[in-house]
C-alpha cells in the first residue's frame, strides 16, 4: 500500500487547495467485486478530520451520497464552496470533530481520486471508460474496510450516512456488524424501488444520448457530454426537492423579465435554477461515474442477499441504530425508512426512528434541520458515553 495525494483529470478551481489522501492498493489486497471481475490495483481517495483517541474507539465513518465525495468539511478543493456536510460535520456540531475522528472515502466507481471509470487503468494508462467493471454498494464498503484497515481501525463508533450513503450504512451493519458499534442511516431505503430505478435510467439514457459521450470513450477523445450529464442532473435535482419548496422558492416567477418570451429560453425562475444546477455539476462529476453509482444503487436490495427477509440481515446485530426520515422526502419516503425501523426491531436490534416534519424534500438531510442536529447529537453521545468516551 502506498499513501499519495488523489490526481484528478480535471484542473482543480483552487490551485494549491488540500485535495485529501489516497491510499493505492495492491495484488495483495485485490478487491474481488460482486460482478465476478477483481481489482488487482487500485486507490481509494479520503480525507479525515479531527484526531483519533489512543484507544482508536472514536472514528466515525461518513458516507456520501450520490453527488458527494470525500469532502465531507471544509473547503471542496474544486469548487471552493463548503463541503457537503458543513451543518453536520465540524467542531462543535452533531458530528463533532472535537471530539471523534472522522473518515469519508470517495466511492469506489466515483471521480474524486478512488479507482472508478474516469481514473487511469494502470495496465493501459489510459482512463478507463466503460472497461471498468460495474460496481454495487457492497463493493464500496468493502473498498472502504480495506480503507479502515490501512488506517488502522478495526471498529468505528458509527457508520452514518443519507441517501446512497445510508445504504452503505445499512450494507456496513450487515456485512461488517462485529467492526460497527452505531449506525445512522438517513433519508434512505434498503432496496431501490422502481420509480427511482426509472428516473435513473432517464439520467444515464440523458448521457449516453449527448454526440459527445462517444461510446464512453470521450476522455480518450477530448470531449465531454456536458449536456447529457446537465439533464441527467437537472432531472434528478427534481427528485432531491418537495413541490412545497419549489413553489415557496420559485412559485411561477420569471427570471430576469417583465413577460413570458414566446420561445424557449428559459422564462421562469424555476427554470434557470436548474440550468445553473445541470451546467455547475459538469464542472466536478464525471459523466461515466454517474453511470456506475446510479447502476449501483438500483442494483441494492439488502433483503435479496438474505431469502428476501430483511430482519435476516440483522439478526443477531449489536450494533445500535437511529433511522432518520422526512415527511416532505418522496424519492426516500418514510414508508421506505420505517421498513428498515421494522426489520431492525424484527432481529430484536436496538432501534430509534425520528421523522422529521419539513417541506424540503429529500435533501433535507443536507440542509439546516434543527430537529435532525438534535435528534443526531443526542444519540451519537449516548453510543459515545456507553463506550466510554467522553
Amino acid at each position: 500500500m502506498a499513501e499519495t495525494a488523489p490526481k484528478f483529470l480535471r484542473p482543480l478551481s483552487a490551485p494549491g487547495a488540500d485535495v485529501g489522501r489516497a491510499i493505492g492498493f495492491g495484488p495483495d489486497d485485490a478487491l474481488t467485486l460482486d460482478c465476478g471481475r477483481s481489482l488487482e490495483s487500485w486507490t481509494c481517495a479520503y480525507t479525515t478530520c479531527g484526531t483519533l483517541n489512543a484507544a482508536r474507539s472514536n472514528a466515525v465513518l461518513v458516507c456520501h451520497a450520490l453527488t458527494g465525495d470525500q469532502f465531507v468539511a471544509g473547503a471542496h478543493p474544486v469548487t471552493g464552496k463548503p463541503g457537503w456536510w458543513p451543518a453536520m460535520v465540524g467542531p462543535g456540531k452533531p458530528i463533532d470533530t472535537d471530539r471523534f475522528f472522522v473518515v469519508c472515502a470517495n466511492v469506489l466507481g466515483g471521480c474524486m481520486g478512488t479507482s472508478g471509470p474516469a481514473e487511469i487503468d494502470p495496465a493501459t494508462g489510459e482512463p478507463y471508460g466503460l472497461t471498468f467493471p460495474l460496481v454495487t454498494i457492497r463493493d464500496m464498503v468493502r473498498a472502504q474496510a480495506k480503507l479502515l484497515d490501512a488506517l488502522g481501525i478495526g471498529k468505528v463508533l458509527c457508520v452514518a450516512g443519507g441517501s446512497m450513503g445510508g445504504m452503505q450504512a445499512l450494507q456496513w451493519a450487515a456485512l461488517y456488524p462485529e467492526r460497527v458499534v452505531s449506525a445512522m442511516p438517513i433519508a434512505t431505503a434498503a432496496r431501490h424501488s422502481a420509480q427511482n430505478i426509472a428516473f435513473h435510467e432517464v439520467g444515464r439514457q440523458a448521457i449516453m444520448a449527448d454526440p459527445q459521450w462517444r461510446g464512453g470513450r470521450y476522455q480518450k477523445d477530448g470531449t465531454q457530454p456536458s449536456k447529457g450529464l446537465a439533464v441527467a442532473r437537472m432531472a434528478a435535482h427534481i427528485t432531491y426537492l418537495s413541490e412545497a419548496a419549489l413553489q415557496r422558492k420559485f412559485g411561477r416567477s420569471l427570471q430576469d423579465r417583465a413577460e413570458i418570451s414566446f420561445a424557449f429560453a428559459p422564462d421562469f425562475q424555476v427554470e434557470s435554477y436548474l440550468h445553473h444546477q445541470g451546467m455547475s455539476f459538469v464542472d466536478r462529476f464525471d459523466a461515466n461515474s454517474y453511470l456506475y453509482i446510479t447502476r449501483a444503487m438500483d442494483y441494492f436490495d439488502l433483503a435479496a442477499d438474505y431469502g428476501g427477509v430483511l430482519a435476516e440481515a440483522f439478526r443477531g446485530i449489536r450494533t445500535r441504530f437511529c433511522i432518520v426520515s422526512f415527511t416532505s422526502d418522496w424519492l426516500f419516503p418514510t414508508i421506505e425508512n420505517k421498513r428498515i425501523a421494522h426489520a431492525l426491531s424484527a432481529a430484536a436490534a436496538t432501534v430509534s426512528f425520528v421523522e422529521i416534519e419539513s417541506d424540503r424534500g429529500h435533501d433535507a438531510f443536507l440542509l439546516d434541520e434543527p430537529e435532525m442536529f438534535a435528534a443526531l447529537r443526542g444519540f451519537l453521545n449516548a453510543v459515545a458515553q456507553s463506550e466510554g468516551l467522553e
